[in-house]
């Protein structure tokens, strides 16, 4: 006799990589092989295989969820008998440092903005949200960077809740991975996009990661549909070495980084400071504060070796 109480549960749906492939039902792919080698992060592999059997899916499945949120707002404006404003769509993507979640926006961003719908898609991080560099050394917190408390969440959430009130244009900060800082008197001007794509370590944090918020609501709860993005942390560990190794040759190298000194490091100095970087602070964060949020998700991809997915769980 089965008893059922011992059977085990889950809210999500899970799919090995062939086949969420096979979902793609014949969406042509609309980006070209030198598109996508523009779209990817300095430490990763993108191939069209990767687009046409992980992302395009996606793509397809956000399209149907978006133009029923549509067919919603059309329902409520023939209720009260109002030609509203158009609400963009949110979508959240969430995950470590160094799993590739600003190569899986970038890539959505390109597919969303090529349906026959013609829809307009904006992208924004919320490292502009970060403290300026001053505010965290006054509070302490440049070794936090990244942890919820090195982030102007109320100025967050104020950005995302006009974006979802229909407020336009509205502007978020800019943030600069070479000067390692909020980019002073610089914005980013958004201008009523149909989808907006927000992407950070934070985005599925909620008041259980911000207990001494002075505030309720929070960037999740203006979230329509979430994405994490996944590893095994040894492998997060060995993306985020390898990153640094081609950020000393590259982008350190430039006399206008914050890391320039890091750039005269040996490789062997270098993999050492960048383990201890891991262990102290990107492990730390992703341990307490990020990969706890990964069951909040409306879908999660699980990469493997290569950052190639080979799971995808979707809420059901």
């Amino acid at each position: 006799m089965i008893i059922r109480d011992q059977l085990p549960t889950t809210p999500y749906l899970e799919f090995t990589r062939e086949q969420w492939a096979a979902l793609r039902n014949s969406v042509p792919l609309t980006l070209t092989q030198d598109e996508i080698k523009k779209l990817k992060g300095i430490n990763e592999d993108l191939s069209l295989d990767e687009v046409a059997e992980i992302y395009l899916p996606l793509s397809r499945l956000l399209n149907f969820y978006i133009s029923s949120n549509l067919r919603r707002q059309a329902v409520l404006e023939q209720f009260l008998g109002t030609n509203g404003q158009r609400i963009p769509y949110i979508i959240g993507i969430a995950g470590s440092v160094a799993v590739g979640k600003s190569t899986t926006a970038r890539v959505l961003q390109a597919l969303l903005s090529r349906w026959p719908e013609h829809r307009t898609v904006e992208l924004i991080t919320t490292d502009g949200f970060l403290h300026p560099n001053q505010v965290l050394k006054e509070r302490g917190l440049m070794k936090k960077k990244g942890f919820p408390q090195s982030y102007d969440t109320r100025n967050l959430v104020n950005f995302v809740s006009e974006v979802k009130s229909g407020v336009s244009p509205v502007t978020a900060p800019v943030y600069s991975h070479l000067i390692y800082d909020v980019v002073p008197g610089d914005n980013k001007v958004i201008t009523q996009p149909d989808i907006l794509i927000l992407e950070g370590l934070n985005v599925l944090q909620s008041g259980t990661d911000y207990q001494r918020a002075s505030h309720h609501v929070f960037v999740s709860d203006f979230v329509d549909f979430s994405i994490y993005v996944d590893a095994p942390e040894d492998l997060l560990q060995g993306w985020y070495i390898n990153r640094f190794l081609k950020f000393r040759q590259g982008a350190f190298s430039d006399p206008d980084s914050y890391f320039h000194n890091y750039a005269k490091l040996t490789e062997e100095e270098a993999v050492e400071i960048a383990t201890q970087l891991w262990t102290e602070i990107n492990g730390l964060n992703l341990r307490e504060n990020i990969l706890p949020t990964r069951e909040r998700a409306s879908l999660i991809l699980t990469k493997s070796t290569g950052h190639a997915v080979d799971n995808v769980r979707l809420r059901k």
